[in-house]
């Protein structure tokens, strides 16, 4: 009788082991990446977000409970591209033997036009200073199709860290991948119905051009890929001169900046305020965009509702 119960119980533990195992202790730079690991990790991560929900990760300056809470880490997720200019400072002084795992890995990343060598005043205006020692864009993840390399990643990383969950670690990238396909192919149907002379936009700053790129939208910005640089008189002065030669209609604040400049422009550009979009973060769990897929399906209607052309 004994070792039948002995034997069911080792049955059990064998079919249900990563069940039984602890969660994994994760810790993600901002709140994209944190949203990307609950959904592939389930109830078998333990997620400890960095830069939180509204929450600016170009200018965040890191905490002593960040350095603990990576020291105590098994696995820290970062976007990489030049995102989080503090954090190589940070992991070292934590001394975390954690797996770093970059979560752009793979992309192709969008390199920055040169404004100094753009004879065309319509680039100066996107004031491309980076503040991240080069020219590369780091907000890979506003195209879903390089959201799915990030899924592919973060799962990837979860299984070296738990290989005894590693089966069911992939099996939950690659669903949340094919949820975000299916996403991607309604975001092109909705931005596609928009006049394509309709799909342009100004944003507070330069964060949507792996966006742009993919789903046709024509973007400025006051300031450049970094919300930590500071546009110029002139900056503001040309693209307001843009917009009522171009008749560019539709600028939006992204919901973790400041509004005024941006209601400054629409006001003297002759253009109206658009509404929020969802760039650098995620909103809070009771606002409209708690994760990746809210988020995107949030800017999507913002933008339908804005460009939409007038009876």
């Amino acid at each position: 009788m004994l070792s039948r119960i002995a034997l069911v119980s080792t049955l059990l533990i064998a079919l249900s082991g990563h069940a039984l195992a602890e969660p994994l202790k994760v810790v993600a730079s901002f709140s994209i990446l944190g949203d990307m690991v609950r959904q592939i990790g389930g109830d078998q991560v333990q997620v400890i977000t960095l830069v939180g929900p509204n929450g600016d990760a170009h200018v965040y300056q890191p905490t002593p409970s960040d350095a603990k809470a990576i020291a105590d880490a098994d696995l820290i997720v970062v976007n990489g591209l030049g995102f989080e200019g503090w954090f190589a400072r940070l992991f070292q002084a934590s001394k975390s033997k954690a797996l770093v795992a970059v979560a752009s890995t793979g992309v192709t990343p969008h390199e920055l036009k040169d404004e100094d060598e753009e004879g065309d005043e319509s680039h100066r205006t996107h004031g491309h200073t980076d503040g991240h020692g080069g020219a590369t864009d780091p907000h890979a993840w506003q195209s879903l199709a390089n959201g799915r390399l990030y899924a592919g990643n973060i799962g990837e990383a979860l299984a070296q860290v738990s290989p005894d969950r590693a089966e069911h670690f992939l099996a939950a990238a690659a669903a949340y991948s094919q949820r975000l396909g299916v996403l991607e192919s309604w975001v092109h149907r909705e931005l596609s119905a928009i006049p394509k002379a309709e799909r342009r936009i100004i944003t507070s700053h330069d964060a949507f051009g792996y966006f742009g790129k993919a789903y046709g939208i024509e973007l400025l910005a006051p300031v450049g890929i970094s919300t930590e640089a500071e546009p110029t008189a002139k900056d503001v002065a040309a693209l307001i001169r843009q917009m009522k030669a171009t008749k560019i209609r539709a600028i939006f604040i992204e919901a973790m900046t400041d509004p005024r400049l941006i209601q400054q422009i629409a006001k003297d550009g002759g253009g109206t305020v658009g509404g929020a979009l969802y760039s650098d973060s995620l909103s809070p769990a009771d606002g409209p965009a708690p994760t990746y897929e809210a988020m995107f399906r949030h800017n999507v209607e913002v933008l339908k509702a804005a460009l939409a052309p007038r009876s």
